[in-house]
């Protein structure tokens, strides 16, 4: 077994998979950060959610916000609903788990908030949960997914906002969400700050 070829192998795949997400998606994704930016300027927040590695990326994006990301600016409102291991396991026990993420949502979110939800293949039944509710409390939706987008598509409304990713691996969709996690923070921050060199 020749590992470095298959590592050489994982970098060319990698590579494939953000060139044709660059060549697809940067319009959508700029509106993502055009809908976050307006709720934080109207003194609105975000908040996220997603299961394993996309909890990461939703913790990950919601402290690139409250703290920062390139830019010495003030803190940003968010809320990674991934975090809370007491309110966490206390849903789940008492209810289920498909309900961790819409049982906070029911508590924090407010009118003109924004979910970002993650889920590698659309079919995560907490983060499906979680859309649902946000439809009911009218927080717009920024849904980032992979592969043909699964149930989230058929769930958000005309003010939303998809971000499938046009890879089939998991691996692959998780590596560029990593990147447009980073992009909404750029963006995000350019559009409240300005558009100067991050520092």
């Amino acid at each position: 077994m020749d590992i470095e070829s298959r590592i050489r192998q994982q970098f060319a795949d990698s590579l494939a998979a953000k060139h044709q997400a660059a060549e697809l998606m940067p319009s959508v994704i700029a509106r993502a950060c055009a809908l976050m930016a307006d709720a934080l300027r109207a003194g609105s927040k975000i908040l996220s959610c997603g299961n394993g590695g996309s909890a990461a990326d939703a913790q990950h994006f919601a402290a690139e916000l409250i703290n920062r990301f390139e830019r010495e600016r003030a803190p940003l409102a968010a809320i990674a609903l991934t975090t809370d291991s007491s309110a966490l396991t206390s849903i789940a026990n008492d209810y289920a788990w498909e309900q961790v993420f819409a049982k906070q949502l029911r508590g924090l979110a407010r009118a003109g908030d924004v979910l970002l939800a993650i889920s590698t293949s659309g079919h995560s039944p907490n983060v499906l949960a979680a859309l649902q509710v946000a439809r009911e409390l009218d927080v717009r939706i920024v849904a980032l997914t992979g592969r043909d987008g699964g149930a989230m598509p058929a769930m958000l409304g005309e003010r939303d906002v998809l971000l499938c990713v046009p890879a089939q691996r998991t691996a692959r969709i998780q590596e560029v969400h990593l990147l447009i996690v980073h992009c909404l923070c750029d963006g995000i921050d350019a559009l409240l700050f300005g558009e100067e060199e991050a520092a």
